[in-house]
């Protein structure tokens, strides 16, 4: 991590707002945070109770301190000292082109301003910007923001280098492994990927082809181990033997065209709903989504200890614990 503090302002506190600040706190930075909504406190601070034994236990830097960050009345108050704007505004396009808009008016030209949008595009949500949209960019990360060092950044065709750039060695310093798109796609790269088995999910469950707890299981023992390691390009390579991956182009390619996925998303009917809904209640098997997270992040910190001890797979390359 870098060894100069930075000021960070954090716009929108739901859970990935939350999760950006907690972040950037285990880091030893300062954070500003704001939110139209009333009791900003203390959904941090609930917040924070839950992230910040995990992040203990895999490891923070001697500046890190949960208590170092400012709830503020105005947007205005919020970006006073920032390098680094993080928008986090619920997933509506209006409402993130007019923050944008607002942003970019009262922030300094050298502020970088970041989206952690899901999926629009950085060339629909800076359309109303009139001073320096050159320093808009994405920047979208993965939940829990605390723990998972992959962040996704992406600019639009008027953003500069110099901010991509700016904005990488900013989230690079604390600790993030940062992801460069080449260019602007929906839904970048991962979310697409993830995307696309979530609809072929969906489809099997509305056909009575498998349960919410079979295709959880079907992952988390099977692909989803190796994705940890290698993802899915380098672990087919390997599937296809001394061939590599030509081999697995050349002996499989034609199976392709058979009709195994539907990458069209079923019709979200209410009997698919409750199919989904009840799945996961069962599947939970009266565990509340704290208790969850709780267990989801043991997990996680586990695995990325494993990750770093045995220097595969990419969680070693970041520096979450400061290092």
């Amino acid at each position: 991590m870098s060894e100069e503090k930075l000021t960070i302002a954090c716009i929108g506190m739901g859970v990935i707002g939350c999760g950006w600040a907690t972040h950037f706190l285990g880091q030893g930075h300062n954070v500003r945070v704001w939110d139209p909504v009333e009791g900003v406190e203390e959904r941090l601070n609930s917040y924070l109770d839950l992230a910040w034994p995990a992040m203990t236990e895999l490891g923070l830097p001697e500046e890190a301190n949960r208590e170092n960050f400012i709830v503020c009345e105005t947007v205005d108050q919020t970006i006073e000292g920032a390098c680094l704007v993080q928008e986090n505004a619920p997933e509506r396009l209006e409402l993130k082109m007019d923050l944008i808009a607002e942003l970019d008016e009262i922030c300094s030209s050298d502020v970088v301003i970041a989206s952690s949008t899901s999926g629009y595009l950085i060339s629909d949500m800076t359309q109303r910007c009139k001073k320096h949209p050159e320093r808009v960019v994405v920047g979208h990360p993965f939940n829990p923001v605390y723990l998972l060092p992959l962040v996704e950044v992406v600019g639009g065709p008027k953003t500069s280098q110099e901010n991509l750039i700016k904005a990488q060695e900013i989230y690079e310093s604390t600790g993030k492994l940062v992801l460069r798109l080449d260019k602007e796609v929906d839904g970048f790269i991962s979310d697409r990927l993830q995307e696309a088995m979530w609809r072929e999910a969906l489809h099997m469950v509305a056909n009575g082809e498998a349960t919410v707890e079979q295709l959880d299981l079907a992952i988390t023992a099977g692909p989803g181990l190796r994705w940890a390691l290698m993802g899915p390009m380098l672990t087919f390579h390997l599937a296809g033997g001394e061939g590599g991956m030509a081999h697995m182009l050349d002996h499989f390619g034609p199976s392709l065209k058979s009709p195994w996925t539907r990458l069209e998303a079923p019709e979200l009917t209410k009997e698919l709903r409750d199919a989904v809904v009840n799945g996961c209640e069962e599947e939970a098997a009266g565990r509340k989504v704290a208790d969850l997270v709780s267990e989801r992040d043991r997990g996680l910190v586990a695995i990325i200890k494993a990750l770093r001890k045995s220097e595969v797979g990419t969680p070693g390359k970041g520096s979450q614990d400061g290092t």
